[in-house]
């Protein structure tokens, strides 16, 4: 069943949004007639510097409905041959193309390791290499924002997590993708509206120092502010001194408890958050305003996070903008998309540093006795895990749906049950050394592939 109409902002909207050499090796495979299926495999590679002990797979609903969408129009099969890079009978080809191949994956919100396959492609070798690009930029991206957005959930301990990464994501489709994959990975809600009309993610925000200031003082701000939103009303107290700011909103609010509505919160976005937190939770207490919570942003993020509640700051919930969005201890992932099966045989790449394990492959994990993870296994497809979950299921067949299209709630409450199982040694920010990381082994049967 084909899904739903491209999202409107359109990653992967395009068959030429790929790498040249993804074209020119399909020109070549259509020449000599290489037409047999082929087998890639979409992976974290284990960077020798890599920063991560775990991964949130994400953004398969996006990758599978580029898939289905995948289309050379008119004017871009004419641009290609403005190239006079490929043959006319090529470019016929790719004005009928369809993506008919078949494809495995983790769902969404399932925890993964280094080497685990997040999915594999089977597909005629022109399709399966034409396709490299698009799911390693879609898939690659939204599991690097999940894996990071994931760690600043855990470091907040059931405090709320709100994305407001838009502004200074590196570009449109980078906001409108991280505020999905954050959602997955357990944030609370966005103030990137778009992201909430399109994915039912709850909007979230308050106001900007420039409404502040447009009112002759703090008080008169925050009051005209409360008439429109109410109860909904977060008030930005840092425009001029912070305390003062403090003491104008718990005056404001005492006004509204008075006529029957409850301040929501206030908000600091700048200075020394642990101590100034503490002393705008004594006045707030102080004037009786214990409902109202404090909001914290700038500069957000896991490690900043563990630190301000480290030194027992009084942050309710923390807006976490662009370290997130853009993933900045860890800017990229290692993610690689490498063809393992050809025709009858099983292929492997030797490169040093780079070598590949070869064939079809299923990841299969096992728990200990409290239900926990205990070790990953990477086995043959065609082998059973016995006292394993196989992780990699049928998504796409013949180049149609298989089943029902990955739903975003279930998707974050998948990583949400998943993260729970996870020990918690291996939820550590800092990365742990080889010896001390989640076991991930290969099945004999797999070892005896290479």
């Amino acid at each position: 069943m084909r899904p739903p109409d491209p999202q409107p902002f359109g990653p992967g909207g395009s068959p030429l949004l790929t790498d040249l050499y993804q074209l020119t090796m399909g020109a070549s495979y259509f020449a000599t007639g290489k037409k047999e299926p082929a087998t890639f495999s979409l992976f974290i590679r284990d960077p020798l510097h890599g920063k991560r002990n775990f991964y949130v797979a994400a953004g398969l609903d996006i990758a599978l409905r580029s898939l289905c969408d995948l289309r050379f129009s008119d004017s871009e099969v004419a641009y290609l041959k403005s190239t006079d890079l490929f043959k006319n009978d090529f470019l016929t080809y790719l004005k009928n193309f369809r993506f008919s191949g078949d494809v495995v994956a983790l769902s969404e919100g399932t925890l993964c390791f280094a080497h685990e396959p997040l999915l594999e492609v089977t597909a005629p070798i022109i399709e399966a290499q034409l396709v490299e690009t698009l799911l390693i930029n879609l898939i690659g991206f939204q599991t690097m924002i999940a894996s990071k957005a994931a760690r600043c959930v855990h470091a907040a301990k059931n405090r709320g997590v709100i994305d407001f990464g838009l502004r200074r994501a590196q570009g449109r489709d980078a906001g409108m993708l991280a505020a999905r994959a954050a959602y997955l990975a357990g944030f609370g809600a966005t103030s990137n509206v778009l992201a909430g009309k399109m994915w039912k993610i709850p909007i979230s925000g308050t106001m900007a120092h420039s409404y502040v200031t447009a009112f002759e003082n703090e008080e008169a701000a925050f009051t005209a502010f409360a008439k429109d939103f109410g109860s909904k009303s977060v008030f930005l107290i840092d425009t001029y001194d912070i305390l003062e700011g403090a003491r104008a909103a718990a005056k404001v609010a005492n006004r509204m408890r008075g006529e029957g509505r409850q301040l929501l919160g206030v908000r600091l976005d700048s200075g020394n958050m642990v101590a100034l937190s503490r002393k705008v939770r004594r006045i707030l207490d102080g004037a009786g305003c214990h409902g109202v919570k404090i909001f914290a942003s700038s500069g957000f993020d896991e490690f900043k996070i563990r630190e301000a509640l480290a030194q027992k700051a009084a942050i309710d919930a923390f807006g976490v903008g662009n370290k997130v969005t853009v993933s900045a201890d860890e800017p990229y992932l290692n993610i690689v998309y490498k063809m393992v099966h050809y025709g009858t045989r099983s292929v492997r790449k030797n490169s040093p540093g780079k070598r590949t394990l070869a064939g079809k492959k299923q990841v299969f994990r096992q728990c200990n006795r409290d239900g926990l993870f205990a070790r990953d296994i990477i086995g043959v497809r065609d082998e059973t895990g016995d006292d394993a979950r196989a992780l990699l299921e049928p998504v796409m067949r013949k180049g149609e749906w298989v089943g029902e299209r990955p739903d975003l709630e279930k998707s974050r409450s998948r990583f949400k049950t998943e993260f729970n199982l996870l020990p918690n040694q291996y939820k550590a920010l800092e990365r742990l050394p080889p010896e001390k990381r989640f076991p991930v082994a290969i099945s004999a049967s797999l070892a005896g592939q290479q």
